[in-house]
């Protein structure tokens, strides 16, 4: 039986890398007694394989790991017994049985994510929604990447999904996962600069990220329907 661990990392939280965090829930898995399955060979370790890992100073409440297990165990018991366990900042929000198969890994079917940032230095101009809608408007949204042997442009308007204002902040889907993956901070950063070229002043402006949730594409690429992780597992009784 393959179990999907969904969970929320908030707090001072944010700043352990994936790799602590992943040997935390080992620790955590340990001594709550989840029947969870080892590899074989000399050097056995948890089968377990995370989703899409946050980035260290991002907090978020979708998060996701698989496991398999060696026996059932109800979910309603797995929350409560991993909970015990959990540090202020991680908090374990659900527990459900997936299929069996390599097509549903958490990993694999990552299709988009969803944010929430808000301004944590500096204000935004007077105004700013109405720039971000003709922002998003754009066919086109160029930004400059560069890696260690070139610089290109790169069109980011066809993997953001959805971008408008959400109260004080900015709410964005976007691509995620291992064959598009786009992180919230060049969007904004490109937002600024399109306000810059309007002759609004956006210098020292900073956000601070929240994930809100990782996503699946239930549809197709040219008509998706995008649900949580935890939609495509059933509670275990």
């Amino acid at each position: 039986m393959k179990a999907r661990i969904k969970f929320r990392k908030n707090g001072v939280m944010k700043f352990i890398g994936h790799l602590d965090i992943m040997r935390y829930f080992q620790k955590a898995i340990r001594r709550a007694q989840i029947p969870i399955a080892f590899t074989g060979g000399y050097s056995p370790h948890m089968i377990m394989s995370f989703a899409n890992p946050l980035g260290v100073g991002l907090t978020s409440d979708g998060e996701y790991f698989d496991i398999e297990l060696t026996e059932p165990i109800a979910s309603k018991e797995a929350i409560r017994r991993l909970n015990e366990q959990m540090v202020e900042g991680m908090e374990v929000t659900g527990f459900v049985e997936i299929p069996d198969d390599k097509k549903s890994k958490g990993m694999t079917i990552v299709a988009g994510a969803d944010y929430l940032s808000i301004v944590k230095k500096g204000v935004l101009p007077e105004g700013w929604q109405k720039h971000l809608e003709h922002f998003y408007a754009q066919d086109e949204i160029f930004i400059l990447k560069t890696t260690k042997k070139s610089e290109k442009e790169v069109n980011l308007r066809p993997i953001i999904y959805d971008l408008h204002p959400q109260g004080e902040g900015i709410y964005m889907r976007v691509a995620a996962g291992s064959v598009q993956n786009l992180k919230p901070e060049p969007v904004l950063e490109a937002f600024l600069e399109y306000m810059n070229m309007l002759g609004e002043e956006t210098d020292g402006i900073e956000f601070a990220h929240h994930r809100l949730e990782t996503l699946a594409n239930t549809g197709s690429e040219e008509y998706p329907d995008f649900v949580p992780l935890s939609a495509l597992g059933t509670e275990i009784i």
